[in-house]
């Protein structure tokens, strides 16, 4: 179907994971118990390891047979990318990494300037530096590297 824009090959690989994850916990369920070395518990390995090797080359042929045909409208992704202050974490870990202020702190402070850009009708990246100062006066200009996408 042309018009199909969920890929049924992601679905169905991450509903893959359920069973990779059942066969992982087999494993560390059977290796756990062993006191030092082989020991026939290890006969129950080869059938979690021959389904798990199966189901990723399976899951990696359908990625990317997925992937190849793919067609992404970057526009859009960078127009719905640039909505809802999706940078805001960004701000906030800045302000922690670069300003040493707690994270507690800093996320107080990101909300007030995320209110302050709704309040201007504009994203993050368009506020001028003396509104973020006007929050923490320690912000500099380079915190427009981590607001442009």
């Amino acid at each position: 179907m042309p018009q199909k824009k969920n890929p049924d090959a992601a679905e169905l690989i991450r509903g893959k994971t359920g069973r990779l994850n059942g066969n992982l916990v087999q494993m560390l369920t059977v290796l756990k118990g062993l006191p030092l070395a082989y020991n026939k518990d290890l006969q129950e390995d080869k059938e979690a390891v021959f389904d798990s090797y199966d189901t990723i080359c399976l899951c990696l042929e359908a990625m990317e047979g997925m992937l190849s045909t793919a067609q992404f409208n970057t526009d859009k992704m960078k127009k719905d990318a640039e909505a809802g202050f999706t940078t805001a974490t960004a701000l906030a870990d800045w302000l922690v990494m670069h300003l040493n202020i707690p994270f507690r702190q800093a996320h107080h402070i990101t909300g007030a300037i995320v209110k302050e850009a709704e309040e201007r009708n504009c994203s993050l990246a368009e506020l001028p530096l003396e509104a973020f100062q006007r929050h923490e006066p320690n912000i500099t200009e380079e915190i427009y590297t981590v607001l442009r996408i």
